[in-house]
């Protein structure tokens, strides 16, 4: 199962299902299309390819994704708040093809969005993330090109917020889902039946928690999973109608 999810109810809101034998990134590329343009999607840099960043950015949403290690991010402009433009292009078109796509980046022509785009690069360290006493550097990719739009500072916070996700997996495949069966012993329709049951189920305990918070002007995070699941099953009585 690959989701997106809103950090902020942790509610699942799409969703793709498949066999183990298809990857994360094939599952992801059907997702991007049903993003909306009022949206930021943060995603880690094992989601992007030159294609997955074409396809999502097309929709007009928002997007800031980790940079994979060994992407090259050359300098087309620096801005005032440290963070550079740069850009990015198609890993096909090679030697003075690429170099000329460089410069007119560099010059302010439009480019090719088959070809190549714009991209805003912040980077910030972590120090002694890895509890051996060094810093690791973070890398990101926004298509948000202006820093007036955006700050440093505000992109890292909000890169940071996409750990909220697994909050939502942790409600999905612990505590709404309970004592693990064996999957493996089940026809695949009814393991997709049941996958898509909890997804549902999940959907409407987000979002009964994010009505309840706010009605009193809180944070959904303040509000216990687990008592709004045990609340459901004690009053639920029979088959919930919501849409």
């Amino acid at each position: 199962v690959v989701a997106m999810a809103e950090c902020g109810s942790h509610a699942f809101l799409a969703a793709e299902v498949a066999g183990y034998d298809v990857g994360e990134q094939t599952l992801a590329l059907r997702l991007y299309p049903r993003l909306r343009a009022d949206e930021l999607l943060t995603a880690d840099r094992g989601f992007y390819s030159f294609d997955a960043w074409r396809l999502a950015a097309g929709t007009g949403a928002a997007l800031l994704w980790r940079a994979p290690t060994g992407l090259r991010l050359p300098v087309v402009r620096v801005c005032p708040d440290g963070t550079y433009v740069s850009v990015v292009i198609d890993p096909n078109i090679r030697g003075k093809r690429r170099e000329r796509i460089l410069q007119d980046a560099r010059d302010g022509v439009e480019l090719d969005p088959e070809q190549a785009f714009l991209v805003r690069v912040i980077e910030y360290d972590v120090p002694d993330r890895a509890g051996n006493g060094s810093g690791e550097l973070i890398g990101l990719m926004t298509t948000i090109l202006e820093a007036a739009a955006a700050r440093a500072d505000e992109l890292a916070d909000t890169y940071h917020l996409r750990w909220e996700q697994e909050t939502g997996h942790d409600q999905l495949k612990t505590h709404l889902r309970g004592p693990g069966r064996l999957l493996r012993s089940r026809s695949p329709e009814l393991v997709r039946q049941e996958i898509w049951a909890w997804l549902i189920v999940h959907y409407a305990l987000a979002k009964l928690i994010t009505e309840a918070a706010e009605a009193v002007d809180a944070d959904p995070d303040r509000v216990s999973f687990t008592r709004a699941l045990r609340v459901a099953r004690r009053t639920v009585t029979g088959t919930a109608g919501f849409s």
